[in-house]
């Protein structure tokens, strides 16, 4: 993958955008997410990390949390434990029990080694410093606790790139359209420990690797259309392309049976 442009990054990680539209509530997220429903093996994600917390007793934060999918689980799981969840949209933090506080992860509202354990799931991409991020994640954790970060590799679910080059081209008459935009691209799965080993002497990475398999084109449709915020940025008509990958998706799955799309991501557990 090509290293993400100048109007890449600023797409991807502007604030008015994120927290005003692409995370102002949970929908395009909630879409996102549900696609791994289809995913063999499939991965208990928020148990992983809870495993992961074994030998942490007290404070833990979700920094930028969402929907606070990984808080539920670590509530029910883990009830001994202090809880904060972190997000940059107010939107997003009005569903999810409390308490939680709106903050930008490069300057964490947080005491020096506050917590013992950090959470950054799948967020670190959107954050415009991302190694100010990882400094502040070291900065709020105590000196034997832990920072479990999570995202896509480069290759992650590189179907649905295809798909949408495809649906793109058919509605420029260009044969390939503009590729979808990559949201992980400024923290694939292949640099983070490169980012987080600049502050943590132990970076582990679990590899998630799957395929997700469908039988209907909507939760493949769903996810492409949660993409609506950076419509902007795929110089393309959005729902025609949308509409266009819909009717390629039905016509594969009715000579195949089935589409798939092969997901490659990981969680990476540091520290000091």
């Amino acid at each position: 993958m090509t290293e993400p442009s100048a109007a890449h990054e600023a797409a991807v990680t502007d604030r008015g955008r994120l927290a005003g539209s692409a995370y102002r509530t949970d929908r395009d997220l909630a879409a996102r997410q549900s696609l791994y429903r289809w995913q063999a093996p499939r991965y208990d994600l928020p148990g992983i990390v809870a495993e992961q917390l074994s030998a942490v007793r007290r404070r833990v934060v979700d920094v930028g949390c969402g929907n606070g999918k990984f808080l539920q689980r670590l509530r029910r799981d883990r009830s001994d434990l202090a809880l904060l969840g972190l997000d940059i949209s107010p939107g997003m933090l009005a569903g999810v029990p409390g308490p939680v506080a709106v903050a930008e992860a490069t300057r964490l509202p947080l005491a020096t080694e506050s917590v013992d354990c950090a959470l950054a799931m799948h967020m670190l991409y959107h954050v415009p410093d991302i190694p100010q991020a990882v400094r502040e994640l070291s900065r709020v954790v105590a000196r034997d606790g832990l920072v479990i970060v999570s995202t896509n590799s480069d290759g992650d679910k590189a179907e649905l790139d295809d798909l949408w080059q495809r649906a793109a081209g058919d509605v420029l008459g260009t044969g390939r359209g503009p590729a979808l935009i990559a949201l992980g691209a400024r923290f694939p799965l292949e640099k983070a420990p490169a980012f987080l080993g600049e502050e943590f002497g132990r970076v582990r990475t679990i590899e998630l690797p799957g395929t997700i398999t469908v039988r209907d084109p909507e939760p493949v449709i769903a996810y492409l259309a949660s993409y609506q915020a950076w419509a902007d940025q795929h110089d393309v008509p959005f729902e025609a392309t949308v509409e266009r990958a819909r009717e390629i998706l039905g016509d594969h799955i009715a000579r195949h049976g089935t589409y798939e799309v092969g997901c490659r991501s990981g969680i990476l557990v540091c520290r000091r």
